[in-house]
């Protein structure tokens, strides 16, 4: 016996009668199934959202704060502590946007999880302020205009910083070397080999400061 077709405005051409009935009793079996399924997922969701305690000693000061494993460090700078000079690019170690110092070198803080610092001497560009004032390597950003949208010169201003703290004079190579991990999409490349060479020599006039 041929099966009856459901040839009514809106059906699926094609579709028997016979066929919908047998889709939706099947649906129904797996909608059953899904609920009486242990709640795998749901532990998977609470495991992932758990927190620790960790101490971050950042520009100075000791904080600690409530952070999942799984954040970075860039993260809980700006989401946590309300550091926002630290910027977010590409967020995978390309940009260099998000350049921190721990224990006085340059790191991507996209790259490092916050549970990673802890123990670690973290410097974030409002950390290079003295008081109200720029440090010399932000005065000599500023005075060389070693910028244009300015979205990446805190990560180029923390290259320079960790570079001068190892090598208080170096050569225009070395600054070339030292901010190459630093992306400038602007182009202001230039102005920003002058500002670290600017900022070596207010460092010396401040006695290495």
């Amino acid at each position: 016996m041929a099966e009856e077709r459901d040839d009514s405005p809106g059906s699926t051409p094609g579709l028997t009668r016979r066929g919908f009935l047998s889709s939706v009793s099947a649906g129904a079996v797996v909608a059953v199934s899904l609920k009486d399924a242990p709640p795998a997922a749901a532990q998977e969701i609470e495991a992932t959202g758990s927190t620790v305690t960790v101490s971050l000693h950042v520009n100075g000061a000791t904080r600690k704060v409530l952070v999942e494993p799984r954040w970075t460090l860039a993260y809980v700078l700006r989401e946590v502590l309300g550091l926002t000079g630290t910027k977010i690019g590409c967020e995978r170690g390309e940009c260099g946007a998000c350049t921190v110092l721990i224990d006085g070198r340059p790191r991507y803080s996209c790259m490092t999880l916050a549970v990673e610092a802890e123990g670690h001497e973290i410097t974030t560009v409002e950390g290079l302020l003295e008081g109200e004032r720029l440090g010399p390597v932000q005065q000599a950003f500023l005075e060389e205009d070693a910028f244009q949208c300015g979205f990446c010169t805190p990560g180029q201003i923390m290259a320079v910083e960790g570079l001068l703290r190892v090598n208080p004079s170096p050569t225009m190579d070395q600054i070339r070397t030292a901010v190459s991990g630093n992306l400038c999409r602007c182009g202001a490349y230039t102005n920003i080999f002058s500002a670290a060479a600017k900022a070596a020599e207010l460092r010396k006039q401040k006695g290495g400061a």
